[in-house]
């Protein structure tokens, strides 16, 4: 309900508009007043003071002073409307109204949707003539998702398992080593829901990621089996003895894992958040995958194989022979040997440094998010025709920021596209008709009902055509809401803030490896500064609080809280009581309004107070008690996280700052910092709990170093797998990364394993380690290939999600070739080299410590110790 008073009458009657609206909420009420005891009966009293009706309203008798009054409809206009608007929302260009539904806290979005959907088909039932249409949602990443990281499991799990097929050549044994994969992945998703995890594309990531772990374990010890068997034992007798045999190194090689893994979630920060379910996924699918080797799979083994499945075996080949060939003579060298795999190192080091950074790879989620900024002043109109005008399948969220603060001259605008074709069969046909035309005479292309053209190209088009625009600021925003690239500038003193944003914003915007600079917090606006004059006000009795409420009800109304409410259809109403909107225009008779003085008389405004244009903040954010203004840029296409934001801390390094200002890192490239400073911890304590594991596990406190040794030679596969490519380092390789340490840990620990045994039998070292490289390299490459078989789904990138998943898979397919080419050669001189170091710390300080007691022959029964010695 709006009052719209008439200046001339509220001067001419002496009242200002604050004594209207404080009246009208005063007397326009229904208040309980008391209780009363009437004929022996208890009654509440209550007063009734609601209009109840527009007419009614103005009706009400508004108090002058001296005994004389007026009625509210004297005093001006009183009209049943609506709100002023301070927000609009566009889709095609036509006005609607618009809703959005969030999940709480714990739900899952899916089945929020789902009611959601459920819930409106009621209502568009009950309400025909009102249309409802979903603009844009989320939901269908979650869906895509969903299916691509079940596709990718699915189609990991089956090249894994074509993998050891091939080597096997064996379907029993290929059947036995298949079933660890549900064996293990099935009961994983059962501890997830007790653990309260929910399938997400983390989650999922980590159970993609542990695909050709899963069958690993399995693989180890069905081929264990198969080489005992072929000594000729019985599957019985081979199951029993291989798996004793390998038991150790499998356990070795499976808590490794879980020491590397557990750790990532307990990472604290924005980083935590993102891997608090990562770690303990893969843990848990490991274990499983550990009691599926070590219970299962002998089992299977001994009641399932044939005495002929060994024949099928072939001996050595010419490849197993040269391997054992070579191995021979690096061991008669292995410092130099490992000279050279230092050698190796540095390169690789080198090369990966170079490497530019990331956080997380940009990805196509059909939807291009842009925030719209008008010059400080504009009005909400302005807004609307400047982001409306031409525009088509662009939703226009007016007078709101994309983080929901309310301001007329900005828009959040989203662009949304056509989903994204994902059909892999689809690409690959049509792509081949693309690139050979040859192809194209006898197979046709395939029908294409999605978005081919990546988002990116639409996203440097839209903001060409934006930049035509005169008076407008457009920038696009992350799949977070975020600019790319966001940096605080703090001072104390907002002159100097203000000229340091200049400065910079002026420098930036010529930079070719930024795109779209501003900046945010500082920008002055044009204001109406009314400065009361001190003397003369309180010369007549004049404080600035009645002067604010004066001005302030006389233009905009009361604050909300303060509104008087009307009871109409069992609402309550707000009535708002204001001047003519005139006056708003026109500085002169905004100066007329009139103020009341100590006396009981009103005096025009400009007669205690100052009233001038100028310019102020139109918006004050502080961070850590300073004045904060942030600047902004995006990512041009191609350009990763570090390279932009190395350019930016460049730029501001050369530009010289006022006093007192300072720049500090925020956003994505703030995350990033603490993802990598997160990940080395977590890195170096998932080292520490190995080292723990393994010292344990081998007794031995220098031979676990032969393995932890190994660790970094996998970094070389890594870079040229990433500069091939053309990937940075983002959340995703990190994560690979952590994934290798397992994997080289494990090639290592069965070499190792098999050496330490043989020379507790009392072969001869270097023997015992050309036997152990030539009978645990064939597991060790057949896992190898069978978990880069498993990853290989996710290095093509397809489905929703895939270009997060895509770097990661590739990152390890490129550790896990050039780690297991140099582990079967590096770890066997490694092993030689701390036995010599063992041996020399034996010399040095072997009369310090006591001599160990070396097991002798068993006694029997009823047999005196000094005769069983």
């Amino acid at each position: 309900i709006r009052v719209t008073l008439d200046p001339a009458r509220l001067a001419s009657f002496g009242i200002t508009a604050a004594d209207v609206s404080q009246q009208v909420r005063q007397t326009n009420a229904d208040v309980g007043g008391g209780r009363g005891e009437i004929g022996q009966r208890e009654q509440a009293i209550r007063l009734l003071g609601d209009a109840n009706s527009v007419q009614a309203l103005g009706g009400t008798t508004i108090a002058l002073g001296g005994g004389r009054y007026v009625r509210l409809q004297d005093l001006g206009s009183v009209t049943d409307t609506v709100e002023e608007p301070r927000v609009f929302s566009r889709f095609d260009g036509a006005p609607v109204v618009t809703f959005a539904v969030f999940r709480s806290k714990g739900a899952s979005e899916v089945t929020v949707a789902e009611t959601a959907e459920r819930v409106l088909d009621g209502i568009r039932e009950r309400h025909p003539e009102v249309e409802i249409r979903l603009i844009d949602d989320t939901v269908f990443y979650t869906y895509g998702n969903y299916e691509a990281a079940l596709h990718t499991l699915v189609e990991g799990a089956a090249l894994a398992v074509l993998v050891v097929l091939l080597f096997l050549r064996n379907w029993r044994a290929t059947m036995i080593a298949a079933v660890a994969l549900p064996l293990s992945a099935i009961p994983t998703f059962w501890a997830m829901d007790l653990m309260g995890f929910s399938l997400n594309l983390v989650s999922f990531l980590a159970i993609t990621l542990a695909t050709g772990i899963l069958v690993d374990d399995a693989i180890v010890e069905i081929e264990n089996i198969a080489r005992h068997m072929r000594m000729g034992k019985s599957p019985y007798r081979a199951a029993i003895d291989a798996a004793d045999e390998i038991g150790l190194a499998v356990i070795a090689t499976t808590l490794t894992i879980v020491a590397v893994f557990v750790p990532v979630s307990f990472m604290g920060g924005i980083p935590g958040q993102y891997f608090s379910q990562f770690g303990l996924t893969v843990a848990v699918a490991v274990l499983f995958s550990l009691l599926v080797a070590r219970l299962i799979t002998p089992l299977m083994a001994a009641y399932l194989m044939r005495p002929a499945d060994a024949d099928l075996e072939h001996d050595d080949g010419p490849v197993m022979r040269g391997y054992v060939a070579f191995v021979g003579r690096t061991l008669r060298h292995p410092y130099l040997t490992l000279l050279a795999a230092v050698g190796v190192l540095a390169l690789s080091v080198f090369f990966m440094v170079r490497i530019p950074g990331s956080f997380i790879p940009p990805e196509d989620v059909s939807r291009i998010q842009i925030s719209v900024e008008l010059p400080p002043g504009s009005t909400l109109e302005d807004t609307r025709r400047v982001t409306v005008d031409g525009v088509r399948h662009v939703f226009v969220l007016g007078g709101s920021s994309p983080t929901g603060e309310r301001d007329i001259r900005r828009a959040s605008v989203s662009v949304l596209l056509q989903r994204l074709d994902h059909s892999t069969l689809r690409t690959v046909v049509n792509g081949l008709v693309d690139a050979i035309p040859v192809v194209g005479d006898w197979l046709p292309r395939m029908h294409n009902p999605g978005r081919t053209r990546p988002q990116k190209e639409i996203e440097v088009e839209v903001f060409e055509r934006l930049a035509l625009v005169p008076d407008i600021r457009a920038y696009r925003l992350n799949d977070r809401g975020q600019r790319d690239i966001a940096f605080n500038l703090l001072a104390a003193d907002e002159a100097a803030l203000n000229e340091a944003v200049a400065r910079l914003e002026a420098r930036l915007r010529d930079e070719p490896l930024l795109a779209n600079v501003s900046a945010s917090g500082a920008l002055p606006r044009p204001e109406v500064q009314v400065t009361p004059r001190a003397a003369e006000a309180a010369r007549l009795g004049v404080t600035t609080r009645r002067i604010a409420d004066v001005v302030r009800v006389a233009t905009i109304g009361d604050v909300e809280a303060a509104l008087a409410k009307m009871s109409i259809d069992d609402r309550l109403i707000p009535v708002r009581v204001q001047v003519d909107e005139s006056v708003r225009r026109d500085v002169e008779r905004l100066g007329a309004l009139r103020v009341p003085t100590h006396a009981g008389s009103t005096v025009p405004l400009s007669a205690v107070a100052d009233i001038t244009i100028a310019q102020g903040p139109s918006t004050i954010k502080r961070y850590n008690r300073e004045r904060q203004a942030v600047l902004g840029a995006g990512l041009p296409p191609g350009v990763p996280l570090n390279t932009a934001t190395e350019r930016f801390k460049a730029v501001v390094d050369q530009t010289p700052l006022p006093a007192g200002v300072r720049v500090a890192e925020s956003g994505d490239a703030e995350v990033q910092q603490e993802l990598v400073a997160s990940f080395g911890q977590a890195m170096v304590l998932g080292l520490m709990l190995v080292l723990t594991v393994l010292i344990l596990l081998f007794k031995d406190v220098l031979q676990p170093f032969t393995i932890l040794l190994s660790l970094p030679l996998s970094l070389g596969g890594v870079a040229a797998a990433l500069i091939v490519t053309g990937n940075p380092v983002s959340m995703p390789v990190l994560i690979g990364m952590l994934m290798l340490m397992g994997i080289v840990t494990k090639n290592a620990i069965l070499l190792v394993d098999f050496a330490i045994e043989k020379t507790r039998e009392g072969v001869d070292r270097i023997e015992a380690m050309i036997d152990a490289g030539h009978k645990r390299a064939r597991p060790i490459v057949m896992t190898s290939i069978a978990m880069s078989a498993g990853m290989l789904p996710s290095a093509l990138g397809v489905g929703e999600g895939g270009p997060f998943r895509a770097p990661m898979a590739i990152a390890v397919i490129g550790g896990i070739i050039v780690s297991t080419a140099l582990s079967l050669v590096v770890v066997p001189s490694s092993y030689l080299i701390m036995d010599d170091l063992s041996r020399l710390l034996g010399r040095l300080f072997g009369r310090f410590v006591g001599e160990r007691d070396e097991p002798g022959p068993a006694t029997t029964a009823g047999e005196p110790m000094s005769e069983a010695r």
